[in-house]
Order: structure tokens, then sequence, then C-alpha cells
């Protein structure tokens, strides 16, 4: 009933038209960010009398995809009630659990810290917004000055004050004040317009939003960031990605040092662009402002002071040195501002890390965390370009960012996130995996938290399993022949800059051709040991490379087969490639070792249904050398085990997530059947 109460009143349909509009462009508010507001009437259904609700997107929800149960509703005249009981700004983050004495029926969404400033003020539609424009003249030196002279008296400039009760109650009053404000320019931080119709509250957003931008188009100047860096240009694109995919592994093995972080690497213009400045050192040292910015990217980023051309080497010196003094430098402003009720540090490492001439790579405890953090980094160059440009950037004191940081209610609101899955900020590569065994495995560890790379020879099939997992903030499609050297490099730089590293990597492409020795072709025999011996030895290889550079240990996980231990009739090419791959197992448990990567491998059997191998010519042709119709092949395969069951791919990707997880964190060198029992490929 309620949820029908909802979705049929028009003042919340408005609402969340306004709210998707205005968030569908991000030169109005970033991802997540800002949030809007209407107050309307409806019917209390227990009195039937007409009550005033207040709807709010709540926290953490996104403009652009605002849906009805994203919204907090909460009645007015409670919560206007709460200035009666208000005990001061020392006191004011109490008043974010009164809110929820406020809420209308079960109330939606958790009310943000934000909800004061849509409620206290008198007006039926407020916005909130981010806009980099607007943050720019929130963030010049002289941004109340700015203020007057760019909107007059329609916008009042509000100082900075961290979000809560009081910049609630601030805002009212200067709209009590102002009649003829439309709206206010928040020092350091952003806006909030507002309307007597959602049309109206749209219209003044965007209207303060472009006359930022038309005055700073106007009147900025040519090169905010100052000259250009001899040297620091961006690399063209082939080198300039080459040389990310060769450092993305260090980096992010730098960045995960406190906890695993999974990454995103951006060549944005905006970044290049900025990198090739020379005020660039200066305004990333000052930081961000907006607390949307800082408390996905830190208070600042780590640079690279190296220019574009220097070699991967001396990058990756420098990068070891910036980051050691990076984390004294963060530790050091922890510890300038934390007392005895701060919450303990969370960790010292950097969110986003510039290289000039490369790009930026952003960090997080998932994909879309990480990438977001480099969407708010652009942001926040985009502000600090408009501020340069008509000013000088004067970003929020440090103190205040701390304050923000390490809030009560911030920790709270990670305190509440669920615990993270067996897999989290794991980056698995699985080869064959459009299909068959592959496609479970990459779809059991994608259910299990990992970031997969969907590795086949079809492109397409690719593409579409890992639309099919998530898409990109979860599973790329990559192309890969698993024989030809230069094709798994290409997958492997893929999975680096998409996710940021590879820590578990599944060799699983395979191929069999069944024929007695007499009629086994060299053909036969090159193409099987090409695919599943040299193909499971190339990528290793190449695998182990990034997880050697990224420092964070790993997995690497062989499908060989009941074959690898079984003799078995007509069968010669394709036993012993697997044979092969078992030894691989063992030979590199033994030297990978000392770099905390684990190798195990899985010896299926008899695994039909849904088998890419079986459906092209296998099935049939291992039916006719046990006598049996191929459609009960697996039935047959099933009666001749000790369990008496057929195995399916999902059973393989079970043995898979499990030797990839922590719960057999000291076992390598390990090969586990998953074939229901067959005595003869017992292992010894």
């Amino acid at each position: 009933m309620e949820r029908l109460i909802v979705m049929t009143n028009k003042t919340v349909e408005d609402l969340i038209s306004r709210s998707n509009r205005l968030g569908a462009d991000k030169r109005n508010t970033n991802f997540a960010g800002g949030n809007t507001s209407a107050k309307g009437t409806e019917k209390d259904p227990v009195t039937g009398e007409d009550v005033q609700l207040l709807w709010v997107k709540g926290s953490g929800g996104d403009l652009g995809t605002l849906k009805a149960e994203n919204l907090a509703v909460l009645r007015l005249d409670r919560l206007n009630a709460l200035k009666n009981v208000y005990p001061g700004v020392e006191r004011e983050d109490e008043m974010v659990a009164a809110f929820d004495y406020c809420l209308h029926g079960k109330g939606g969404a958790a009310p943000s810290i934000d909800t004061a400033m849509h409620g206290l003020v008198d007006a039926a539609h407020v916005d909130h917004l981010h806009p980099d424009s607007s943050i720019a003249i929130a963030t010049a030196v002289d941004g109340e000055a700015l203020t007057t002279k760019i909107f007059g008296n329609k916008v009042v400039w509000v100082p900075w004050r961290r979000p809560g009760f009081q910049l609630g109650l601030d805002i009212a009053a200067i709209k009590e004040a102002n009649p003829q404000a439309i709206g206010t320019i928040l020092g350091g931080h952003g806006i909030t317009a507002w309307g007597a119709t959602s049309e109206e509250a749209e219209q003044n957003s965007l209207w303060i939003i472009e006359q930022a931008e038309k005055y700073i188009r106007d009147n900025g100047k040519a090169e905010p960031f100052g000259p250009k860096l001899p040297g620091y240009a961006a690399l063209p694109e082939t080198e300039r990605r080459a040389k990310a995919a060769a450092l993305a592994p260090v980096i992010r093995g730098l960045a995960s040092t406190d906890k695993p972080q999974l990454g995103h690497f951006s060549d944005d213009a905006v970044v290049l662009d900025f990198l090739e400045a020379a005020g660039h050192p200066r305004l990333g040292a000052l930081g961000t402002s907006c607390p949307d910015h800082f408390l996905r990217t830190k208070v600042k980023p780590l640079i690279l002071d190296l220019p574009a051309d220097a070699s991967i080497e001396d990058s990756i010196a420098r990068l070891h040195e910036l980051h050691a003094d990076y984390r004294e430098d963060y530790r050091t402003y922890y510890d300038r501002h934390a007392d005895e009720n701060s919450p303990a540090l969370r960790g010292a490492d950097p969110a986003i890390v510039l290289v000039p001439g490369v790009g930026m790579f952003s960090y997080g405890a998932n994909k879309q965390t990480a990438r977001v953090a480099g969407e708010f980094y652009i942001n926040a160059i985009n502000v600090m370009r408009g501020a340069e440009a008509i000013s000088t950037y004067a970003p929020i004191e440090e103190s205040e960012k701390f304050r923000i940081e390490y809030w009560a209610l911030e920790e709270a609101k990670l305190v509440r996130m669920p615990k993270p899955k067996s897999h989290a900020t794991r980056i698995a590569l699985v080869t064959g995996a459009a299909s068959g065994i592959g496609k479970a495995i990459a779809t059991r560890l994608a259910a299990e938290g990992a970031c997969v790379v969907i590795a086949d020879l079809n492109l397409e099939n690719a593409e579409k399993v890992a639309e099919e997992l998530g898409g990109p903030d979860v599973a790329i499609g990559v192309q890969a022949d698993v024989t030809d050297e230069a094709q798994v490099a290409t997958a492997i730089d893929a999975a680096v800059l998409a996710f940021g590293g590879v820590d578990l990597v599944v060799n699983n492409a395979g191929l069999s051709i069944s024929k007695p020795l007499l009629e086994t072709t060299e053909k036969d025999w090159d193409l099987q040991h090409n695919v599943m011996a040299k193909g499971s030895f190339l990528v290793a290889k190449a695998a182990a490379k990034v997880m050697i550079a990224q420092g964070l240990g790993g997995d690497i996980i062989y499908i060989s087969s009941k074959n690898s231990v079984f003799a078995g009739p007509n069968n010669i090419a394709y036993s012993a490639t697997k044979a092969d791959q078992a030894h691989q197992v063992r030979l590199l448990a033994a030297e990978l070792g000392e770099h905390g990567i684990r190798v195990n491998g899985i010896n299926p059997d008899g695994v039909v249904r849904g088998s890419g191998i079986f459906a092209g010519g296998w099935g049939a042709k291992r039916a006719a050398v046990y006598g049996v119709d191929e459609e009960k092949l697996g039935e047959y395969y099933a009666q001749r085990t000790l369990l008496k069951r057929e195995v399916l791919p999902e059973h393989v990707a079970n043995a898979a997530a499990v030797l990839t997880s922590n719960e057999l964190s000291h076992t390598t060198g390990l090969h586990i059947p998953v074939d229901a029992g067959v005595a003869a490929a017992f292992l010894r």
C-alpha cells in the first residue's frame, strides 16, 4: 500500500524526473553527489488526514538513477520541531539520529546528513548540487566577492560550514532574509537552489551553473594552470598505455600496502593537460575541497615528479620513494588533527596516483569505487582550473577536511557496510571462459566478489558473458589465443588497465581430439600441446610477472583432467598434454611460493553437460569408444564413479572458488579431483 502511494504521488514523480535529468549531466553533479527534495501533501493511512511530508534523496543514492525507493520520507512538522531540541553546533551530529523519529511510515531510505538543509529551508523544492563551475567560485580565494559580481543579489554566499543541522538553519535564515534569492554558493562546497515548483527549482539550479560557466569562460585566463612543462606532454597513445600497463601492478601494490585495493586507469585529456602544466605540483598539494571529492580521493594525490619519458625502472624507484613519503605525510596529517574521540587511522596509502604523460590511477575497495574516485578527481581538476582561471584556488582548511574524513558519522556509515565477499578486491583472468567450465568458473568468482576478465578466442561471446556478469565494473571480455604470446600479453594488459592488476589466473582453455595412436597426426599432437601445455605456460608466465610486481601474492589454477594420471585408450595427445599441465602445477608451485603465489590444479572428469569440448565432437567420439549413445554419455560417466553422480561445470567452479579462497591459504601444489570418484585416477 505504502509503495503504491509513493509511486502514484505527482510530487514524487516530478522530483524523480528532475533528479534524473540533473544527475544525467555531470556538469551539474557527480556520481552519488548532491541531493534533491520536494515537499507535499499525502494522506496519513492511519488517520486519513492530510500530512505534510518531505521526500529527499537518501544516504548513498545517485541522482542520475534515483528511484522512489531511494528517497527518505519524513514528516515536516516533526522535522521542524527538531529546532526546539537542537543542542547547538557542538552536538549537531546527534540530530542525524533524531531524523529517524521524523520518518513517515517505514521511512524509505536512510536520511542523509543534508536532510536538514532540505527540510528547514522554506521552499517546496530544493536542490543541493556539486557542479564544477560553481565549486570553482566556491573555492576561489575571493569567492564571496565573485558571487556578488556574477549573480548579483539572486545568489547569496554562505561561508564554509560542515554539512549538518546548523548549515540547514543557516541557509533557511539566508533565504528568509533574502526573498529575492534563488539559491546560495556554499563556500568550498557547492550550491543550493530552490523553487516553488519542481520546474522552477531545476531552472534556478541550471541558471546558477550556467552563469558560473559563462563567467569563467568569458573572463578566465588562457593558461590557468600555468605554462606547459617541457617533457611533460602526453605520450602517444600506444606508448602511454604500454607504460601504464607496466606501472599499474607496482602502483596497485603500493596503494594496497594497508589493505588490498582495486584500480582504475584513466588517460582522460583533462588529467593529461593538468599534469603537463607547471602549476600541477602546487595545486595537487593543496588537495581537493568539496567533501564529496576528498572523501573518495583522500585529501591529496600522490604525483610522480618525473617527466613523461622517464624510464619504467626510474619511475618505479621514484614511486617507491614518494609512496613512503606520502604515508609518512598522511600519518602526520592524522596526528595533527586526531583527538581521543577520533576513529583510528584507516590507511595511509593514496587513492589517486598521477603520472605525467601517462594518466591517473585511482583505487578503491571495489571497481566502481575506484572508477568513481578517478571521476571525482577529474571534477577536482575542473574546479581548480575554474578557480585559477578567474582567481586563486583556495580549498577549505586541512583541519576541516580531517573533521569530515574522520567524522563519526562517516565511520558509522563504513561500519554499516556489508562484510566483503570471499574474493572481494581480487582480479581473475579465466581462459576459455565464454562457455562450459570456464564460464562456470568466471560466474562463480564474480559471485564471490572478484572482478573477472573473460578471455576467449571468440570476442563476441566473451563480451556477452562479461555483460551477463555485470558489465565493466565486474567483468570485461577480451579476445585471446593462448598459443600466441603477444595476444596473451595483450589480455593481461587489458586486465591490468581495467582493474589494476591480476591476482588469480585459471588456465582453462582447451580442446580434445580423441584418436588412437596410429591415427593421431602430428598436427593433432601440436594443436593440443600448443593450446593446453604451451598456452598454460604463456598465461602463467605473463600473470606471474604481474603478481610478483604487485607483491600481493596470487593464485594460478590449472584445469587439468583425470586423464593426467589415468591411462585410457585412444587419447594419447590429450592425456599427455594434461599430464604436462599437471606437472607445471608442481613446478610452478615450487618456484613461485617465495612470492606468495599458490599454484594448484583441478582434475575434472565426465563433464558432459555444458562442456564446449564435448559439444565439439569429443563427446561423440568418447561415446563410440565406450559403446553408448552420446546423449547417455553423462549418465554413463556417472555410473562408473564411486558416488554415482554426474559432474557439471558448476562443480569444477566450486573447487576453483575454494582453492583460491583464504580457506586454503596454506595449500599449493595440490590437484583436486572433481570426478565423483574414479578409483583408477586416485592421486598417490
